[in-house]
């Protein structure tokens, strides 16, 4: 990988991009009163694409090199997401799990954007959001369905 001199414009649309694709995210969580919103999932964001740039412009870095960052990222991110998880004893029910997901999706879209993969970003974030709205009320139809047949 050859190390990149990147111009102060182009940094900051990176991570602009990045504050933006983790801050929509977390903007559902948020709405949906969950424990990690905008700030933590722009945060994580930022973090995932500063890294990428600093990595990018680190003289003598390889593929090698890129791939143990992402690793370390993909890794480090979900103590943060392990974080938002909870187990309610009294009901034997876990809790938070889609935003640790979340989280950990946005570290992704962030490793992306310091990249400059803004196609895999779109489409990264469009499809969180579908699921992030679309999933429960799926779930539920799914459930009515499979249980209504699991009863006859």
């Amino acid at each position: 990988m050859k190390t990149e001199m990147l111009q102060a414009g182009e940094v900051f649309i990176r991570l602009f991009c990045a504050v933006i694709a983790g801050g929509t995210i977390g903007l559902n969580r948020w709405l949906h009163h969950k424990p990690a919103g905008f700030g933590t999932h722009g945060l994580v964001t930022l973090g995932a694409a500063l890294t990428t740039l600093v990595m990018i412009r680190v003289p003598g870095a390889d593929a090698q090199a890129a791939s143990r960052v992402i690793q370390g990222l993909v890794t480090g991110v979900g103590f943060i997401g392990a974080g938002v998880i909870m187990r309610e004893n009294s009901q034997h029910r876990v809790h938070g799990l889609t935003t640790a997901a979340s989280v950990w999706a946005s570290a992704v879209l962030g490793i992306a954007c310091g990249a400059a993969d803004f196609t895999v970003v779109a489409l990264g974030v469009a499809f969180a959001l579908a699921i992030l709205l679309f999933g429960k009320p799926c779930e539920n139809l799914v459930g009515r369905i499979f249980s209504a047949r699991i009863d006859d």
